[in-house]
């Protein structure tokens, strides 16, 4: 069976709330850092993310781009859309290069410890003028993971800034544990299926402007989001999703894990090999 086929993409709230999660932030201890530097583990500590970190060159991040493209392209042709490639690099070799690759791991490393499992990758690409926007999230209300001690890496395919609907971060509302949220509703055209009541309570409202080819950090705790892509800009970034090898995933979620640093001595994660279609 291909391993992207033994998970279910979007767990049900039925099926999360059964899962017995330990739901809460874990702070980082590193006093010798490799890749981050001191300040900015203090900030993720403190804030629940760290940016911008530039990862590409200028000629490497056009080359992925112009990977992108072809593959945007084709999933398009084939009744997709510009947000439904996602766990993509379970099919595509390429998108496993950039999971795998040592320069981001090395800063994932810095946060989560030298076992760690890459186990998600999903490009959230806004087209021009699309008028969609994501709401103010969590990410660990999503995934039926535990402890929640998983790193969502973005990785800015294009420039992201206001003006084309760069993401959001609320600095600091990792501290509140789990939120509460409601499901959205049509009429605020949001790409997930959840929202968060009155957030500025939890946090600052901290734009997320990377160049292409940068990267940020955050916590699965941090409520994060983004507003429409109201310009004649692109704004596509590719999420990377990381956690240490000792955390469990239900749900048959663990067939995504790649084992990316260090070792999973439990065995759990099914650590697949990279895919050979591009």
């Amino acid at each position: 069976m291909n391993s992207a086929t033994q998970f279910k993409i979007v767990p049900d709230e039925s099926e999360l709330k059964s899962i017995d999660r330990q739901i809460g932030f874990h702070p980082t201890v590193n006093e010798h850092p490799q890749s981050l530097t001191r300040e900015q583990i203090k900030h993720f500590n403190e804030h629940g993310y760290v940016a911008p970190v530039s990862i590409y060159t200028v000629d490497e991040i056009l080359a992925i781009r112009i990977y992108f493209d072809d593959l945007l392209n084709r999933v398009i042709a084939d009744g997709g859309t510009s947000y439904s490639i996602s766990s993509a690099h379970l099919k595509y070799g390429p998108v496993y290069d950039i999971l795998t690759n040592p320069k981001i791991v090395a800063c994932v490393k810095d946060l989560l410890g030298e076992n760690v499992v890459g186990w998600g990758s999903h490009f959230f690409c806004k087209i021009p003028n699309d008028g969609m926007t994501v709401a103010w999230h969590q990410d660990s209300s999503y995934w039926p993971l535990t402890p929640t001690k998983a790193v969502t890496v973005w990785l800015a395919i294009d420039d992201a800034d206001v003006e084309n609907g760069c993401m959001r971060f609320l600095s600091g509302s990792h501290h509140y544990g789990h939120v509460t949220y409601k499901e959205s509703n049509p009429e605020e055209h949001n790409v997930l299926s959840q929202t968060i009541d009155n957030p500025e309570q939890y946090g600052t409202p901290v734009n997320d402007i990377l160049k292409a080819g940068q990267i940020s950090l955050h916590s699965d705790l941090l409520l994060h989001g983004s507003e429409a892509n109201n310009s004649t800009r692109r704004r596509c970034g590719l999420t990377l999703r990381y956690t240490p090898a000792d955390v469990h995933a239900a749900l048959g979620w663990n067939a995504k894990g790649v084992v990316v640093a260090g070792v999973d001595s439990s065995g759990h994660w099914a650590n697949p090999p990279r895919p050979t279609e591009s």
